[in-house]
């Protein structure tokens, strides 16, 4: 039976999305987790892939086995096992996929870090990836880089189906908003269906705590203390009323009438860094109509266990996130400076993620 909150969660609008996979969870507990944990949805990252195989035990060594005797390459056979676990994923999520209407039931991959700067790589492997999954519930994650936005639109106009990653700060998302509509734009002229294209914008949350309370607690004054664990969730309160405003838009109208889809806003990171924090608070402190919220699975079940939903947390709350973010530049915290150091913390965190990667399953291939 699937605990209040989560049911209250979905019901008002919140698409829950477990942020993991792993071949062990393929074979049965994802299943568990739609029926009894409201899960709707799966995103995945480098990090997320080099834990399950690296510590897989015996459920990749089969396939390992078979690619080692084809002769395959360490990025080929990397490849070859997350589309195969992305597949199935989709597969077994395909029921809220038709449910849904298309709006839940995907799962995000992700295109390799190392081109987060080479805007015609990302675009090509975006392409390549939807085609190796071949399901129509996947997604394609493509990092919110400078070089990413033309991408973003690239793979849109294609008429596949985008998570953007990475969005840490404001200015951005408006650019991601921006890429978003111009390759659905492009999508229509190039006689797709903008209905078939779903797109999500992950904007992180817990890392902008993270980062903005070390700066905070480097100060002695009462206003810096107080001001800690409030940067993160008001930035995502003021990327939502950024989202409102451009749904609003004339633009964004007349491409709605033809039948396009939002890009939903979905809350990323939202597992506390902080053990003074309630695990459940980058959940139900950002539930809003119509987002989404992607949750490792200790957050779920923290959630489920001790979490109160509170209706709507996020909408009109634009005012008092606006004075956060007011309040802490007045004591010297450059939130602009904080997410761009995110953003390039984040790709090298998944790009070290990546090579670890690559040299377990470098070893896996080499061994006898």
């Amino acid at each position: 039976m699937t605990p209040p909150v989560l049911s209250e969660l979905t019901a008002s609008g919140v698409s829950l999305w477990l942020d993991d996979l792993n071949r062990s969870r393929l074979q049965g507990g994802l299943v568990e987790l739609v029926s009894t944990r409201a899960i709707r949805g799966v995103t995945t990252n480098p990090t997320i892939f080099e834990k399950a195989i690296s510590s897989g035990g015996d459920s990749y060594a089969e396939q390992l086995a078979e690619l080692r005797a084809a002769g395959i390459d360490v990025d080929s056979a990397i490849q070859a096992i997350t589309t195969d676990d992305v597949r199935a994923a989709c597969d077994q999520l395909t029921p809220v996929w038709e449910a849904s209407g298309g709006l839940d039931g995907r799962v995000s991959i992700e295109v390799d870090p190392r081109l987060a700067h080479d805007s015609e790589g990302t675009a090509v492997q975006a392409r390549e990836l939807w085609s190796i999954v071949d399901r129509p519930n996947a997604m394609i994650k493509i990092p919110a880089t400078k070089a990413g936005l033309p991408a973003i639109t690239e793979t849109l106009a294609a008429g596949i189906s985008v998570n953007v990653t990475l969005i840490f700060s404001i200015d951005r998302y408006r650019e991601v908003l921006t890429a978003h509509a111009e390759g659905i734009a492009r999508a229509i002229d190039a006689g797709h269906d903008p209905a078939q294209i779903e797109s999500v914008a992950s904007f992180f949350v817990s890392r902008v705590d993270t980062a903005v309370d070390a700066h905070l607690d480097s100060m002695d004054s009462t206003q810096a203390r107080e001001l800690r664990g409030q940067a993160a969730i008001a930035n995502a309160r003021l990327a939502w009323r950024t989202y409102t405003d451009h749904s609003a838009s004339d633009a964004w109208r007349q491409l709605s009438a033809q039948g396009a889809r939002p890009q939903r806003p979905l809350w990323a990171s939202t597992g506390v860094k902080d053990p003074n924090y309630d695990p459940s608070r980058y959940v139900v402190d950002l539930a809003a109509p119509g987002c989404v919220n992607t949750v490792p699975e200790a957050t779920l079940h923290a959630v489920a266990d001790g979490g109160t939903f509170a209706g709507d947390t996020v909408t009109g709350r634009d005012v008092e996130a606006r004075q956060v973010m007011d309040d802490l530049a007045s004591i010297g915290v450059d939130i602009d400076a904080v997410c761009a150091d995110l953003e390039s913390a984040g790709v090298a965190s998944f790009i070290d993620s990546w090579e670890s990667l690559r040299s377990t399953v470098a070893r896996a291939l080499e061994a006898n």
